[in-house]
């Protein structure tokens, strides 16, 4: 008995009893350890759509911009107007002489643009059909990236965003049940643009007045975010926007008084050219800030500034981090709107948490039955290999910060069965072996090294597959491909290492030299 002791001490069976005392542990804590999916733990779904004709619009007005610069630099006449029209922008010439000259010109320096004549002085011009799914395929994915940026902020962890059909993004916040702050900090673009102000007035009224009972072409009234500040002339497009912001941060005691919460930012090298440039117009020119079409702030500049600059308005500091996070993560390349957004409460989450553990305690106990029945001790030993294949792969989730779902609980119950059955091919060549009167030991050497080859091919085939469904699935399917994936890892590790070591103890420690299989 104590020969048995120290060579079970002296094994490896010693590392694999320690990792299954940590397991006990690791187990009764799992969820301090192991993410958990939205459909586990409850939380909130919500759905987005991408405003794309923003985009086709915005593409559309710059090139048009660009054209009308060439236009300039060579002396010719440029538009006089310009109006857009879902996926049409119609430009109006001075003459016919001047639309057909940028006519040409369209047609020589844009091959992504479509220019179609309408009653002479005026051009449409529509983007290809190559060039609109590429926007649309970027506004997209670029959206996607700037609500991971957004939503690390949150605190949230594992998150899953995802498209939906050609427009739509789909968001999952697992723990987060607080759906009107996930929405303000998902929907606000965030748009960061500085302007010079053209006029202001205390109404709308009063500036269009002002302006001989029409708004001058190119320009558009905001408001300040106090209302009693008054409104602002502005241009519609902006040269400077938060494309070109290189930082942005809060400051609790800043501005002129350094009395109170500012948001800092910092453009980059072009940025900063332009801003340059912006505050160097005329004496003490009239600069806004606005965010998302709203005035946060305007004041009159001083002296030219350069790549550096604040945005004050009475903030709190809370505000003021929660606007410097999203200008950090910069614009939505297409605004969103919200399309749909659901709650699942905790207690559906425990719901499938008890489903999916009472699907892998019933598998688990069909399987010890049917190991016990088939192969006696031998049937045990599997069985507790499986456990510790379990085991392996709650540890190897917990490792890669990987999220458990219910369809990852689905792919854990199919790893079951995998497992198993690469016992049953080492068993069942074991079996042969010692019908063929082949010693013990002789038999369970022929057994592994005959089985490994299936048993590598198997498992192989099943990983390329799992991670096929990795790479084009979204969502739960992910859940499900990366479960398999460390399953079927676990499986190799625990059917051939941890079961050869079993085989070896019973054989060299308990000196076992017959065994029913």
């Amino acid at each position: 008995m104590i020969v048995a002791l120290r060579r079970f001490l002296f094994s490896s069976l010693s590392i694999w009893l320690a990792v299954g005392l940590f397991g006990i542990y690791f187990v009764m804590h799992l969820q301090r350890y192991v993410n958990f999916g939205i459909d586990l733990v409850g939380g909130t779904y919500i759905t987005l759509e991408v405003q794309l004709d923003r985009v086709i619009e915005a593409e559309l007005v710059d090139r048009v911009a660009l054209l009308m610069k060439k236009l300039r630099e060579e002396g010719k006449q440029v538009m006089v107007s310009q109006t857009y029209t879902s996926p049409i922008l119609r430009v109006t010439f001075p003459d016919e002489m001047a639309a057909r000259y940028a006519e040409g010109l369209a047609e020589t320096k844009e091959k992504h643009l479509i220019v179609t004549r309408r009653q002479g002085v005026d051009l449409d011009y529509t983007l290809t059909q190559e060039e609109t799914t590429r926007l649309m395929h970027n506004a997209v994915s670029g959206n996607i990236q700037v609500l991971r940026s957004r939503i690390d902020q949150f605190g949230v962890g594992e998150v899953t965003i995802a498209t939906h059909g050609d427009r739509q993004i789909v968001v999952e916040l697992p723990h987060v049940h607080d759906t009107q702050r996930a929405k303000a900090m998902i929907g606000t673009s965030a748009l960061l643009e500085i302007k010079p102000v053209l006029d202001m007035g205390n109404s709308e009224e009063e500036i269009i007045t002002r302006n001989g009972g029409k708004l001058p072409a190119g320009t558009m009234i905001v408001t300040h975010r106090e209302s009693d500040k008054g409104h602002f002339l502005v241009s519609k497009y902006a040269d400077l926007t938060g494309k070109l912001l290189k930082t942005a941060w809060a400051d609790p005691v800043g501005g002129e008084l350094g009395i109170e919460p500012v948001v800092n930012f910092e453009f980059t090298a072009e940025g900063g050219d332009k801003f340059y440039t912006l505050t160097s117009r005329g004496s003490n020119p009239m600069i806004a800030i606005l965010i998302d079409n709203v005035v946060v702030t305007a004041a009159r500049a001083r002296q030219p500034l350069h790549s550096r600059g604040y945005i004050s308005g009475q903030f709190t500091i809370t505000y003021a981090q929660e606007l410097a996070g999203l200008l950090r993560s910069g614009a939505f390349i297409a605004p969103v709107s919200f399309v749909e957004d659901r709650t699942i409460g905790p207690s559906l989450g425990a719901d499938s948490i008890r489903s999916g553990l009472l699907a892998c305690a019933v598998g688990m106990l069909l399987l010890l039955v049917f190991s016990v029945i088939v192969y006696k001790l031998a049937g045990l030993v599997a069985f507790i290999v499986l456990l510790f294949n379990l085991l392996l792969v709650l540890f190897a989730m917990s490792l890669l910060g990987a999220t458990l779902t219910l369809p990852g609980i689905a792919g854990m119950v199919l790893t079951i069965g995998m497992a198993i059955d690469s016992s049953v091919l080492i068993y069942e060549r074991i079996r042969e072996e010692l019908s063929k009167g082949v010693p013990l030991s002789a038999a369970i050497t022929a057994g592994f090294s005959g089985a490994l080859v299936v048993i590598l091919d198997a498992n192989i085939t099943t990983f390329l597959a799992a991670l096929v469904l990795y790479q084009i699935g979204a969502g739960p399917i992910q859940g499900f491909a990366v479960t398999m994936m460390v399953g079927i890892i676990s499986t190799l590790v625990t059917g051939i290492l941890l079961l050869k070591a079993i085989f070896r103890y019973l054989i060299e420690g308990l000196g076992i030299r017959t065994l029913h299989i």
